[in-house]
């Protein structure tokens, strides 16, 4: 039975000292979704008996659900201690919190190439994470969440992953933001539509996503009842 390659070993012995997959692809100078691709790899040779059947650590790694941490937070004031807060909610319930934060931004770069990095960089925390949860309160406008955020929601839609998401407000869109009525439509302070379905979102975010009415740990709560984590 033929054993792991010399890649996979270095790679393996990487998780044993505790780095995270991000952590990995900066010292290694990979992507992140090379590496995730490289640790599933290893988990899949594992599985179908290729390997020594002792479960390696890159294995255990690998099954363990990864979030990623849609939000505004990013934000706030205390963004760096309130990402950890969130990680750590995750961490105790067997998930790992990826947070759009945790990778550094080159100091080298013009303020165009730094948001392009940050740019790639959460797309590619998405495309390696297992589950979006999204942070879909109001942010520069009553019943608007952070645009960022809501396209995030959507580019992992896109991907075919699952997307939940939290709010603290449960009242329908036209009950928060409508102020005039004309005839069977109602109308925002700026002259437009307000949609009426009986939605807490916009419909594009409601039907997508699992909506939460709660913090964030109820939403994890939530994932973990429906036997996603």
């Amino acid at each position: 039975m033929r054993g792991p390659t010399k890649k996979q070993l270095s790679l393996i012995e990487l998780i044993d000292q505790g780095l995270s997959v991000e952590e990995i692809a900066t010292r290694t100078g990979k992507l992140v979704t090379s590496v995730h691709k490289q640790l599933n790899r290893v988990r899949r040779k594992v599985r179908e008996g290729h390997y020594a059947p002792t479960r390696l650590p890159i294995e255990m790694a690998a099954a363990t659900p990864r979030i990623y941490l849609a939000g505004f937070d990013v934000f706030r004031s205390d963004a760096s201690s309130h990402g950890e807060r969130l990680k750590a909610m995750c961490q105790s319930r067997g998930t790992i919190g990826l947070y759009p934060l945790d990778g550094k931004v080159p100091d080298e770069l013009d303020q165009r190439g730094k948001a392009q990095w940050i740019c790639r960089a959460n797309m590619e925390l998405i495309r390696s994470a297992d589950i979006v949860m999204a942070n879909l309160n109001d942010f520069r406008g009553v019943g608007e969440p952070d645009s960022g955020t809501a396209f995030e929601v959507g580019f992992a839609v896109a991907l075919s992953k699952p997307v939940w998401s939290y709010t603290g407000e449960n009242r329908t869109l036209i009950e928060r933001v409508s102020v005039s009525e004309e005839g069977s439509a109602s109308y925002c302070a700026k002259g437009f539509v307000v949609e009426d379905f009986g939605l807490n979102l916009n419909l594009m975010l409601a039907c997508t996503a699992s909506i939460v009415v709660g913090g964030p740990e109820d939403c994890l709560d939530a994932m973990a009842a429906a036997g996603l984590i």
